[in-house]
Order: structure tokens, then C-alpha cells, then sequence
């Protein structure tokens, strides 16, 4: 590939990054901005209802003064998808530190990644301690953003299970939604990855966050109305929705073994993809 073309494509990625943060931090997915205005229709507490009306009215006025819906804009976890003829190289993930760079200065968001022991701060949400840049083979050329704020984050949890307890990933996470309480701002999404490795499952559980929210199978379902009867409700103050949606991502795990994560995410399920456009 000439460096005329690779020079395209990486400025390309850049601005794509941009407007994936961008899009992300300030209007939700409609699956997800579904899932939401049915809940609260369907909520019968009170407060909890009045709890609904500020999330959707907070939902508007950040679409219409174009500003983030949150204060913690999170940090950002960036999923790649590269057909067959872009070269994977350094050069890439340059380009999406220079997107995020430029999401930070322009949106504007708040620098939140830092050196996890001296605590040092870029200010620019990149250099040391940004987080993973996930890539696999795809048709299309698209970068997606999830930006993951702390409150609902640091509630996540995983345990290695045996292949016994098979029968209590549902009691691990609705264990980890009762310890978690208010910190993650309900009414929250759950992302559940099973199998892998250790490593592997956490990374599952936040893919998992990205399926469409109004679609969830039977087993997901299950779980939704076990968390839901915990009756922690929307920003901890009582209710009928303390979940939104359980979205379940599996991979295949040693016969030894069954690794269970559970990662949280806010009632602002945050997440946009952007194709590259070369």
C-alpha cells in the first residue's frame, strides 16, 4: 500500500474516532433509548417514576444543546473492525489516540485516564494506562466507541466458578447487583460474558454490552427478573427497574473451569459506530 493511501486511511480513522466518541457521549443508541422509555412507562413506583422523567429529560437536553449526558464521559474502549486490504500497523492505533485526543479538546471531555500508580494525568485521555484497542477481521471498516465511566465499572466482578455451579452464574450476578447497590446509577445494563479464560470473560461481558438491548433470549430474561425483584430501582431509591437489560455473551472454556464476568454499565448504556471512510 502506498504511503499516500495509508496516510488517507489513517486521517480517515482519526476523524472517525472523533465522531464515534463524539456521537456516543451525547445521544444513545435508539435500542437502548427504547428499553428506557418502556421501563418507565411500565414503572409503578412513584419516585422511581420521577426518577425516569430527569434521565429523559436529561437525554434531551443533551441531544439538543449537544453535550455530553454525563459529566464522566469514561474512558474509552475502542472496537475495530479491518477488512482484508488495511495493513493492521502502529500507524492505526496512532490514529485513534490522535481521535480521542481530539474528542477530549473539541467535545469537550473530561481527561480521565492516568498512570494507575504514580496517578499521573495526560489530560488528553491517552498515553499510558489508555485502555485496550480490540480489533478483528470484518467486510467493513468501522471503529466503535464505548466509553465506560468509573461508577460502573469498579461494580463489576468476576469469579472463576466451577463446571458444577453451572446453575449459579444467575445467583453470581444478581449478587454482584445487590453488592453494587446505587454506586452504578440505576437502572443499569448488564453484561454477562461466560467461558473463556479469566481474562477472556471480562472482555466478553463488555462486548456483550453492545447487542441490541431490546432483544434478549430466554435465559437473559430470567436473569433480568431476578435482578428486578432486588427492588433497588432506578438511582437506589426503590422501584421496579434496577436492571434495564441482561445481554449474555458465551465462548468455549477449559472442561475445568467456568469463568464468570459481570460487567455493569449505567443506565446510559453509551456506545457509536462510525464507518472509515477512505
Amino acid at each position: 500500500m502506498k504511503s499516500t493511501d495509508q496516510t488517507r486511511i489513517h486521517k480517515a480513522l482519526a476523524e472517525a474516532t472523533f465522531e464515534a466518541y463524539k456521537s456516543a457521549v451525547i445521544r444513545l443508541p435508539p435500542d437502548v433509548l427504547r428499553v428506557i422509555e418502556q421501563a418507565a412507562a411500565a414503572e409503578t413506583n412513584p419516585v422511581a417514576r420521577g426518577e425516569f422523567a430527569n434521565i429523559l429529560q436529561n437525554i434531551t437536553m443533551a441531544g439538543k444543546l449537544g453535550v455530553p449526558m454525563c459529566q464522566d464521559t469514561g474512558v474509552p474502549v475502542i472496537y475495530l473492525t479491518i477488512p482484508p486490504d488495511v495493513p493492521l500497523t502502529q500507524e492505526l492505533y496512532n490514529a485513534v489516540a490522535e481521535g480521542v485526543r481530539r474528542a477530549t479538546k473539541e467535545v469537550p471531555l473530561r481527561p480521565n485516564v492516568v498512570d494507575p500508580i504514580t496517578r499521573h494525568n495526560t489530560n488528553d485521555n491517552t498515553g499510558l494506562g489508555m485502555p485496550a484497542i480490540h480489533v478483528k477481521p470484518g467486510e467493513k471498516f468501522t471503529v466503535t466507541v464505548l466509553p465506560k465511566g468509573a461508577g460502573a465499572e469498579n461494580m463489576s466482578r468476576i469469579g472463576m466458578l466451577l463446571p458444577s455451579q453451572v446453575g449459579q452464574i444467575e445467583k453470581f450476578v444478581v449478587e454482584t447487583v445487590y453488592l453494587a447497590g446505587s454506586r452504578p446509577c440505576p437502572p443499569i445494563v448488564i453484561g454477562v460474558g461466560i467461558g473463556g479464560t479469566f481474562d477472556g470473560a471480562a472482555a466478553l461481558a463488555k462486548e456483550a454490552l453492545l447487542q441490541p438491548l431490546d432483544q434478549m433470549t430466554e435465559y437473559e430474561r430470567g436473569i433480568l427478573a431476578s435482578v428486578n425483584r432486588l427492588g433497588i430501582g432506578p438511582m437506589g431509591l426503590g422501584g421496579d427497574t434496577t436492571a434495564l437489560a441482561v445481554k449474555v455473551k458465551t465462548a468455549g472454556c477449559h472442561t475445568a473451569s467456568l469463568p464468570v464476568a459481570v460487567n455493569i454499565q449505567c443506565w446510559a448504556n453509551r456506545h457509536a459506530t462510525v464507518e472509515v471512510k477512505r
